[in-house]
């Protein structure tokens, strides 16, 4: 289940995004649709098309919709938690640090 605490484990491809903090000024209000994903950026779609945002240096904000009640919850990441190749970062076994 894709909850707050188990975000970083989970696929962020479709999951709504917005970046709240960034060192770099430009990436700070960038908010919409995460359409994709690489070791160290996040590709963000918003009306005017898609901006890719490095994942060090940036805090994001995640909403996550429970389907079964309707409600939102938002999550809260810094950047520097989700610096990995997707794929190793959301397996369930082996050697990955964020078993």
């Amino acid at each position: 289940m894709l909850a707050p605490e188990t975000l970083v484990r989970h696929e962020l491809a479709g999951l709504s995004v917005r970046v709240v903090d960034a060192a770099h000024e430009g990436y700070v209000g960038v908010e919409g649709r995460v359409v994709d994903e690489t070791a160290n950026t996040l590709l963000v779609e918003d009306d005017s098309g898609v901006m890719q945002v490095q994942k060090a240096g940036a805090t994001f904000e995640f909403a996550l919709d429970d389907c079964e009640t309707g409600d939102v919850s938002y999550a809260v990441v810094e950047g520097e938690r989700l610096v990995a190749r997707p794929a190793r970062r959301t397996e369930l076994t082996g050697d990955s640090k964020w078993r």
